[in-house]
């Protein structure tokens, strides 16, 4: 073996991965291999191996400290703009000279959470469907008016300084995060307007929150004062920053970070959106419906994240107004009717797009809370914006992905981070596919493509007459025996258990199962199907549901990671270690699995905001939309639909005497499937 075979070798070696999922490199790093290199002058930092940065930095040494960034807000109406509390973890190395880019994380939990206050927001969605009144609306007559308040002047600067009065341990940090503090990145948390320590009222999606996330980017690019405490107005600037930064988060916490991006901020290159939301309405309604499980609502986030109030003396100056707004949002929000109106319009974070970041958006198939329509949205509104997005689908929930044995997620944030904030030419964009998709038929399995839902689907149209209606059903009623009701309230899963089963269950007189023939060869569903239903009711409101399920015996994939070993993935020397997950065959098969689901209300044919009459006994037709999907059926699986009225999680269900008939004939179901 010569020199060259040598190093290829020793190269492939380092790249190989251990039983924990882990690169060998990574592993050795975490065990220590670069510690005997950092005294040598000649080592010099940050390291990149393979387009990736390495975990060289000191963590024993991270400073971490407390500014307060001067936003341009005024979300509290006190005359006074709101300082927003930052928490940074800056690598010891910058004080020497070395310029980190920062990985942002706008995080409104961080500060606390005010779970018991927050419930008495809460409603019963245990409730009956009421009649709204017609209305003759167009988008116009709902569409938010942009705000033309002058915020207050900027505070004076008493004086400028390059070091903090304020430091902070530890509190909940993203482990991906973590991982990247051992290779020469900043970490910055803010959780923004109306949490500890933090001026403002929280507002649930409008554009103050946005702008509180981008007053942190503005202060890290020297456009932007912050302060060394609250009352002094001693400015720091960001001076250990190359300036370059890129966002990370799951849920509220990623749809900071795409609402950000979406405003075209300088700075900010890249956003890594977990679980995010694109728009709120379809996060708590549907179609004219309330959606929310457990009555949730714009309101109750709110109050959950209200921080504020956990500092009992600010608390005490603040409680009035801050009743006060909360009252408006709760009036606003129209919970009772499930329309969309103004309130809502200003909670579409990317009605307005002039995104320049880099997108990596990542998203679970299974995530009923942050459903899949939301990531469907942000991916087809940033298609119009000349930027490099990836998107990965994975079998999951509401999950993180940084710590899977069959995917390397860790790996691909790396190569995208070491591109856009250190400029490092690893060919990331050309090397990643567009689209990554976990396979549902098969455990740890993943697939690319070059888009999802695009040319490479067809649309198969089916008319539901043709189905097999394996109950026999064209009419079903909503309402269940007072027991049925009672149990079915108290056990979710039996409910939904029962909806789909086909062996005969309580609920086979209240929906209707249409299923196909036994596949002659494997589908696979690719985007948003659609449906077309004519149907009645019998009252003078009404509410359908529709779900498509995948019918056959099969192992199918656990929706939970499994954890495989505990505390073995090492993120840096003397660091934090995180768990190896996976999702897993469940140990035993099942008949039926939900694929994607749809909800509407009669009233709101047309759309979410005009409402028209619903007369008894009079055909309607609905037309509207399922969550996209990207779903594998074997060969030998039937694909079903199910057409219901209440859902006992997501919509009012008040056990209503209402029968609901389908005209079948006159109904079509259209599922893009992907070419062959």
């Amino acid at each position: 073996m010569n020199r060259d075979q040598l190093i290829d070798a020793w190269y492939r070696l380092l790249n190989t991965r251990n039983k924990y999922g882990q690169l060998l490199i990574d592993y050795i790093a975490g065990k220590g291999y670069y510690q005997q290199f950092l005294n040598d002058s000649d080592f010099k930092i940050p390291l990149f191996f393979n387009g990736k940065a390495q975990a060289v930095f000191n963590t024993d040494k991270l400073i971490r400290e407390v500014i307060y960034v001067e936003s341009s807000l005024d979300s509290d109406h006190d005359g006074k703009r709101d300082l927003l509390k930052t928490n940074i973890i800056r690598p010891a190395e910058t004080n020497e000279g070395y310029q980190a880019p920062v990985i942002f994380t706008a995080d409104p939990y961080a500060q606390g959470m005010n779970e018991k206050w927050s419930e008495k927001f809460s409603l019963d969605n245990k409730r009956p469907l009421k009649r709204k009144q017609p209305n003759h609306l167009t988008y116009q007559d709902v569409e938010a008016q942009p705000s033309n308040v002058t915020p207050p002047k900027p505070r004076k600067i008493n004086g400028q300084t390059t070091k903090t009065g304020e430091t902070f341990t530890k509190f909940w940090s993203y482990s991906l995060n973590d991982y990247f503090l051992a290779r020469g990145f900043a970490v910055v948390y803010s959780s923004g307007i109306g949490t500890k320590d933090s001026d403002g009222f929280r507002t649930t999606g409008t554009k103050a929150e946005t702008l509180s996330a981008t007053a942190v980017i503005e202060w890290l690019n020297g456009k932007r004062a912050a302060f060394t405490n609250r009352s002094d107005q001693i400015a720091i600037d960001a001076w250990w920053t190359s300036g370059n930064v890129g966002m990370t988060g799951r849920s509220y916490l990623g749809t900071l970070a795409t609402a950000a991006a979406f405003t075209g901020v300088d700075g900010l290159k890249i956003s890594i959106v977990e679980a995010g939301l694109s728009d709120y309405y379809p996060y708590y309604r549907e179609n004219g419906l309330v959606v929310a499980p457990d009555g949730d609502d714009a309101d109750v986030l709110a109050e959950w994240t209200f921080s504020r109030q956990r500092t009992a003396g600010d608390y005490a100056q603040i409680k009035d107004a801050w009743l006060k707004h909360l009252k408006q949002m709760t009036h606003d929000q129209e919970h009772d009717t499930g329309s969309f109106n103004q309130f809502w319009d200003a909670r579409n974070i990317t009605k307005y797009n002039h995104t320049k970041a880099d997108m990596l958006l990542v998203h679970g198939l299974n995530d009923w809370n942050v459903k899949t329509g939301q990531v469907w949205n942000s991916r087809n509104k940033l298609k119009t914006r000349d930027i490099t997005q990836k998107l990965i689908l994975h079998q999951g929930q509401h999950e993180y992905l940084n710590n899977f044995r069959s995917f390397d997620y860790t790996d691909l944030v790396n190569l995208w981070l070491s591109n856009k904030l250190f400029g490092i030419q690893n060919r990331v964009d050309d090397v990643m596919p567009d689209v990554i998709v976990q396979d549902n038929a098969h455990a740890e399995t993943w697939h690319d493509y070059p888009d999802w839902g695009g040319s490479e689907s067809t649309k198969r149209t089916f008319s539901l007459a043709s189905l097999n209606n394996i109950n026999g059903n064209l009419s079903f009623s909503d309402q269940l025996p007072k027991q049925v009701f009672e149990h079915y309230t108290q056990h979710l899963n039996d409910w939904r258990n029962d909806l789909y089963s086909r062996q005969g269950t309580a609920m086979d007189n209240h929906c209707i199962r249409l299923l196909s023939d036994p596949l002659t060869h494997d589908l696979t569903i690719d985007g948003q199907p659609r449906i077309s239903l004519v149907a009645q009711t019998s009252s003078i409101v009404g509410q359908i549901s529709v779900a498509l399920v995948d019918y056959g015996e099969a192992q199918r994939l656990t929706e939970v990671p499994q954890t495989l070993v505990s505390q073995k993935i090492l993120q840096g020397y003397h660091w934090r270690k995180h768990d190896l997950k996976e999702f897993l065959p469940q140990t035993d098969p099942t008949d039926f699995k939900r694929i994607t689901e749809a909800h509407i209300n009669m009233q709101n044919r047309q759309n979410s905001y005009r409402v028209d009459d619903v007369q008894p006994r009079t055909n309607y037709e609905l037309r509207f939309a399922f969550q996209p999907t990207f779903w594998h059926l074997l060969k030998g699986h039937q694909l079903g639909l199910v057409i219901y009225a209440s859902d006992l999680v997501y919509t009012v269900h008040g056990n209503q005497a209402i029968t609901y008939t389908l005209n079948l004939n006159d109904s079509t179901l259209e599922v893009p499937v992907l070419k062959s």
